[in-house]
């Protein structure tokens, strides 16, 4: 595996125990964006380990993008979670931060892919 490869995988790993806590723990409200950060924050590995399999340079590209949108959705939702007041800013601070990070590696892939 490459970096994005490990760090995506770790992430989604990361974003399956904060909801398994959310959904234990509090509200029916963040039990449903417990499922929103799932689905997204899951995805992003999983477009990128797509990607690795393209069939050509466009279709890599095209996978990684997807995966860039879910970063961004990811990184959403952890806003979201924090603003509302459901989680306090120090519980996702590691993983708001893992997610800016991700994004911005997809973003460079991208853009070194598209030369």
């Amino acid at each position: 595996m490459n970096k994005i490869d490990e760090r995506s995988f770790d992430f989604a790993l990361r974003i399956i125990k904060l909801c398994q806590f959310l959904n234990k723990n509090y509200s029916m409200e963040s039990n449903i964006l417990a499922k929103q950060l799932l689905r997204s924050g899951t995805s992003i590995g999983a477009n990128v380990e797509e990607a690795q399999a393209g069939q050509s340079r466009a279709d890599f590209i095209h996978k990684m993008a997807i995966a860039l949108k879910e970063a961004r959705e990811t990184n959403y939702w952890l806003r979201l979670l924090e603003a509302s007041g459901i989680l306090p800013k120090e519980k996702i601070a590691e993983l708001l931060k893992e997610s800016d990070e991700i994004k911005k590696i997809i973003g460079a892939i991208i853009v070194s892919s598209k030369k």
